[in-house]
């Protein structure tokens, strides 16, 4: 079969779950009207007319929306070929008409008055079938405390972006549960298989077990109601959901039950020992697999229906027990084979990121016998981190296997401006001209949300784009302009100058990780280089204070502002690490002294006090939000105590130490400071007594410190403290004229 009939295999099967009723219309239609007023209020939606009509689609499955009217008295008119599709061209009416802008940290919504005509009839169709949204990790790392007023926002969002096809991954674990006591376990067996609810998602790709477990009842009874709500949302806008099915892990205590089940212990991930990883995986030849497999299946179908497509990572992060094509082969089908043996329609998404993680295991011949393992058009494999290590390349499009070409960009949820907006801009297009090509979408796949607005804006609009956006420039002064309903040339030249700078990384080595040292724990080996001029931080920095005085009301702007800040004071504990190391190294005590002492009493704590302006900023609001998730004290605890050791240690040893930093109030306050302030008194003290710095020793005194930030009680606030435009003037009053004079010092 070759690709292009592969890629139309995969469109009927998908394009039959989607369904094409009249009903179906009905209901996608009357679902964004709903959206709209939650987006507008009911006034200004009633000026809006939309239809669904499956027909408007030219080409069967690329999904198409067509505006019209608009003027005074005129109602605009939005018609999509579905309900994604309508609410796609309502945000592109809302955008490219009106100046509007919609976004995780808050909306632009001014509505000119009467609101604006579309001069002729716009008839838009996405170039590609799919646009995928979500990282197995973003469950655990944005979602895992959201309840569904959280949850209904994002969904909105995603329609609003033209999402079609996402994971809805919550409550599986209580169909496990479910599945687990009809295979015999005990409920204790249960209770210390699962993580706690901050790491499942590597429960879920087998990783990982019993790490910040146990998992609640009363968990599971809120996720099985959220997943219906999430559903139900889902499919009244025409997404489709990709729904979890048996990858192959198994709990150890199943040998109890089984005493003769073929299993094989892999090996630890993530620095954890055989506590908490070691996944045990059964044999794809066991008889006991299909079983497994299908009992979950059907179970989850029995509890929340299907659309036919599902995900599961066998080999996530975690080398094969064996690299003979044969073995792949066999673990493979194996999955597929439970799948289908439920729902003959099955069609399995596979996170291509394994091929890219361990190219050293992954040859051609092994990943041959993955791709080819399942029929074609009945693998969609997710080019994972397409925009830096794209596989397809490599892969000869996935050896004719369908495949979405994905954007990574974030790890962990850090905070830190990152972006390759050159390399997004250009990749899909580029994969779609690769010779015999798979593509069938785009996707945005981010460990994290809620950070670096910008570069999924672009992503999103690609979607539907044909080409590239032909001026980067141009395009990011019209976001600036957008996001904060009006044209201002400050703001717009920071934004080219960002686009030149933190947006602007390239190459392989890019990585939407941030590893900068105020993050990090201290050592005399801290990397400060960057790839772009930490000048042009600075300089937007100033200029987006020049525009407060015109746009301060403006909530947008305050958020950029105030990440813009974090950014230059980010640069900062760079500078004054690099004076204070350079002076521990010449043996120089008191420039030794005056860095540590601007670093740890005035710099880090300025950078609190402006972070604890904005509620999206608070240590005590992601707190808050996990112990909103308990009915009792006791889960409150677990769940706290969750978040901090993701946000921190990770693991009970430091495991994946800072892999999810955040920068936080309260966080800066109590955990990065004290780090910070331990490691220059011992910097110090180590040139006064005249021996050399002990970084072992460093690190253990650092470790009690990091557990003291886990296991501690102190409730930090949830509500913001302060004026954000005064502070951030306040931090570069200081710091800002030392930099232009090229010194860090006043004098």
């Amino acid at each position: 079969m070759g690709a292009a009939a592969a890629a139309a295999v995969l469109g009927l099967l998908l394009l039959a779950a989607a369904g094409g009723a009249a009903a179906n219309e009905a209901r996608e239609a009357a679902a964004v009207r709903a959206l709209l007023v939650r987006l507008l209020g009911p006034g200004p939606a009633a000026a809006f007319s939309v239809s669904v009509k499956r027909a408007l689609a030219a080409e069967s499955g690329l999904d198409t929306y067509r505006l019209s009217g608009g003027g005074a008295g005129t109602r605009v008119l939005v018609l999509g070929s579905t309900g994604v599709a309508a609410a796609a061209g309502l945000h592109r009416y809302l955008r490219d008409f009106c100046g509007c802008h919609v976004a995780w940290s808050g909306s632009q919504l001014r509505l000119p008055e009467p609101l604006p005509a579309v001069p002729q009839v716009l008839t838009e169709a996405t170039p590609n079938r799919y646009r995928y949204y979500q990282n197995v990790c973003t469950h655990s790392y944005s979602f895992v405390w959201w309840d569904w007023a959280r949850w209904e926002r994002e969904l909105d969002w995603m329609a609003l972006n033209g999402i079609n096809l996402a994971l809805a991954w919550s409550g599986q674990e209580a169909i496990w549960q479910r599945v687990y006591l009809a295979l015999g376990l005990t409920q204790s067996e249960i209770d210390e298989y699962f993580t706690g609810p901050a790491f499942l998602a590597w429960g879920r790709m087998g990783n990982l077990h019993t790490w910040g477990g146990p998992l609640p009842h009363s968990w599971h009874l809120k996720q099985l109601y959220l997943q219906h709500r999430i559903l139900d949302r889902m499919r009244s806008f025409g997404m489709i959901p990709v729904l979890p099915a048996f990858s192959g892990h198994v709990p150890k205590a199943l040998t109890r039950v089984f005493p003769q089940i073929n299993i094989t212990q892999l090996g630890s991930w993530g620095h954890f020992n055989c506590s908490y990883s070691c996944s045990f995986l059964l044999a794809p030849e066991d008889p006991l697999f299909p079983i497994i497999g299908s009992l979950f299946l059907r179970e989850l179908i029995q509890e929340f229906g299907t659309n036919h497509i599902y995900g599961a990572d066998t080999f996530n992060e975690m080398q094969p027990p064996s690299s003979e094509p044969s073995y792949l082969a066999s673990a493979t089908a194996s999955v597929y084979q439970a799948m289908i043996t439920v729902d003959s329609d099955a069609v399995w998404l596979l996170q291509g990121w394994l091929f890219q993680h361990q190219p050293q295991f992954w040859g051609p011949a092994q990943v041959r016998a993955v791709l080819e393992a399942v029929p074609r058009g009945r693998l969609l494999v997710l080019d994972l981190f397409a925009e830096s290590q794209p596989v397809y390349i490599q892969t000869a499009s996935f050896q004719g296997q369908p495949f979405i070409w994905c954007m990574l960009h974030n790890f962990g949820g850090n905070h830190g401006l990152f972006g390759a907006l050159e390399a997004v801009n250009r990749g899909p297009a580029a994969a779609r001209l690769f010779p015999n090509s798979t593509m069938l979408g785009t996707g945005m796949a981010p460990e994290g949300i809620g950070q670096n607005e910008v570069v999924y804006a672009l992503m999103a609009e690609l979607g539907w784009r044909k080409d590239p956006v032909a001026d980067l420039e141009a395009w990011v002064s019209s976001f600036a302009a957008r996001r904060y309903g009006v044209a201002h040339r400050d703001t717009e030249a920071a934004w080219r100058l960002l686009l030149r700078s933190v947006y602007n990384c390239s190459g392989e080595a890019c990585s939407g990780h941030n590893r900068s040292p105020l993050v990090r724990r201290p050592s005399l080996q801290m990397v400060t280089t960057v790839w772009y001029n930490r000048s042009d931080v600075f300089e937007a920095w100033r200029l987006l204070l020049t525009a407060a005085p015109t746009l301060a009301s403006s909530p947008t702007f305050r958020y950029d502002l105030l990440d813009v800040t974090r950014q230059a004071a980010q640069e900062l504990v760079s500078l004054y690490y690099v004076e204070a190391r350079s002076a521990y190294l010449r043996k120089e005590l008191v420039p030794l002294l005056r860095a540590a002492g601007v670093l740890v009493y005035e710099l880090l704590p300025a950078l609190d006090k402006v972070l604890a302006s904005d509620s999206r900023f608070l240590l005590g609001k992601w707190l808050e939000q996990a112990r909103a998730a308990a009915v009792s004290e006791a889960e409150a605890h677990l769940y706290e105590q969750n978040s901090r050791y993701q946000l921190t240690l990770w693991g009970p040893e430091g495991n994946i130490l800072d892999y999810a930093n955040k920068q936080l109030a309260g966080l800066v306050a109590d955990y990065y400071t004290p780090r910070w302030r331990l490691f220059m008194e011992m910097l110090v003290e180590s040139l006064v007594q005249g021996i050399p710095f002990q970084q072992h020793q460093f690190d253990k005194n650092a470790f009690q410190l990091e557990q003291t930030f886990i296991f501690g009680t102190q409730r930090y606030p949830s509500q913001p403290d302060g004026d954000t435009v005064d502070l951030a003037k306040k931090l570069f009053i200081k710091y800002y004229p030392r930099l232009v004079a090229g010194s860090l010092w006043t004098d």
